[in-house]
């Protein structure tokens, strides 16, 4: 196949071309060692949310089901981009475009640093702009996990309180397109129930992602409000929740992390999901055996027991046992050992699953039918008394409740189930970004524990709450 081969270029050609990429390179690597103050990380975010052509509405595949072909890491050397072979025609004409940019028109801004253009006004050069760190004042640190510490601070730029999730990076990995993928995933989310996404900022060391600040969580307000939350309330934060899970599950995003510390609470009594998606990214495993613990209070049976076939009904079971830790005060399943206790305490109220209740069980890794005691299931309100108190709560629960995955409720359906018939029909009818205490006459009661003061820190949970806020 010696035609196809591409002939020898003329002396002179060559030499044009190892001049052309010599000033190409040198222009990356200027970028490449100022790139903090450049902005230039910021910028590679942006571009790569546009090049992966996701919108909000687009199909989502999990973090951990990307093929390896499909993984691309970019290592950074001295030479900025150098590393990266281009035609001399591609390398022509980014280098034409780079020369008409900086020389366009001939005015006089072009003489001006490309990076003051970029993030400055001529007016104010030094004022501070968003995809910057310098923009963020950080005021005390709210929590540390195993891969990612959160801060409240205050933007520079409008003064308003905002968290920093800042989240570490490992170079010898070199860029985490998965982090940069799942900042643009939360990026289009925009839902009054779901917590806003203000800014990225992309280094070398980390990436930070910047939420709108929201003052407490459910696990906090509970806290506060010992032995179980006022009915009306406890439905309209239930409403809340489900319509922030329907709008992700529409677009094939799961949560898969839902517990009280996720759930934010604003002074008007919006609730927020928060912490969705980052999960799939964590690599470090928990130091910490309480933590672990506190994770599968709120997982589902069939997790539990190995199941990798996630669908949104994964992220319902964590409702229901929200939902009745809301109305009863204390945690649904709360195991204090391993899974085993876990299950044990979950097959006690709802029943050990068979082949019968749940078709293909035995099949999952870890279900061993002679290390469960047969249990018949029992009704929701004899284990939990004040789900009887309140009209269809029990009947709501025991369809979230369900050890077979596919026979939970979904979000959108519990939305009309009979339990929220006595809430204003404008309800149904709200824009995704609007609150539902937009309306007349929709507002959170006055809770019986409201002179009881919230520990900001601490949680009976054993877990600082305030470090998966964000």
């Amino acid at each position: 196949m010696c035609d196809l081969m591409p002939s020898s270029q003329p002396p002179q050609k060559i030499g044009k071309m190892k001049k052309l990429r010599r000033t190409l390179s040198e222009s990356f690597r200027s970028i490449a060692f100022k790139k903090e103050d450049s902005g230039f990380d910021e910028i590679c975010v942006t571009k790569m949310s546009t090049r992966s052509g996701q919108g909000s509405d687009s199909v989502i595949k999990p973090l951990d089901t990307i093929p390896e072909d499909k993984k691309v890491r970019v290592q950074r050397t001295q030479s900025g981009f150098d590393s990266f072979e281009k035609p001399a025609s591609q390398v022509k004409r980014v280098h034409s475009e780079n020369n008409a940019c900086i020389n366009a028109k001939g005015s006089p801004a072009s003489k001006e640093s490309p990076k003051l253009r970029r993030h400055s006004s001529p007016s104010s050069p030094t004022s501070p702009k968003f995809g910057k760190a310098d923009s963020y004042e950080k005021l005390e640190k709210l929590g540390e996990g195993s891969y990612a510490t959160v801060y409240k601070g205050k933007s520079k730029v409008n003064g308003k309180l905002v968290a920093l999730k800042v989240i570490r990076l490992q170079e010898e990995e070199g860029t985490p397109f998965t982090a940069i993928r799942e900042a643009s995933l939360l990026k289009g989310l925009k839902h009054s129930n779901i917590v806003l996404l203000h800014d990225i900022i992309h280094t070398k060391e980390t990436l930070t992602l910047v939420f709108e600040y929201v003052h407490t969580d459910l696990c906090q307000y509970m806290d506060k409000h010992p032995g179980g939350l006022h009915p009306d309330n406890v439905k309209l934060f239930l409403f809340q929740l489900l319509r922030g899970l329907s709008y992700i599950h529409q677009r094939y995003i799961l949560h898969r992390d839902l517990k009280p510390q996720n759930l934010l609470i604003s002074d008007t009594g919006e609730l927020k999901l928060a912490d969705f998606g980052l999960a799939r990214a964590k690599s470090v495993p928990s130091h910490t055996y309480s933590n672990e613990v506190v994770t599968l209070w709120y997982r589902p049976p069939d997790v539990l027991l190995g199941s990798t076939d996630y669908s949104t009904c994964l992220d319902m079971w964590g409702v229901g046992c929200i939902f009745i830790e809301m109305i009863q005060g204390v945690a649904a399943f709360p195991g204090m050992k391993d899974i085993q206790d876990q299950l044990e305490r979950i097959f006690l109220v709802i029943g050990t699953p068979s082949e019968d209740s749940w078709p293909g069980v035995t099949s999952l890794p870890h279900f061993k039918p002679d290390r469960f005691t047969v249990y018949s299931a029992k009704k929701l309100r004899q284990a939990w008394n004040k789900l009887g108190y309140v009209d269809h709560a029990e009947e709501l629960a025991s369809r979230f409740l369900q050890c077979f995955p596919k026979n939970r409720l979904s979000a959108q359906a519990a939305l009309n189930h009979e339990y929220f018939s006595n809430l204003p029909p404008r309800l149904w009818e709200l824009q995704d970004m609007s609150s539902i205490f937009t309306g007349p006459n929709v507002k959170l009661q006055t809770e019986s524990g409201d002179s009881i003061q919230v520990c900001a820190r601490q949680n009976s949970h054993g877990k600082a709450s305030s470090g998966s806020k964000h």
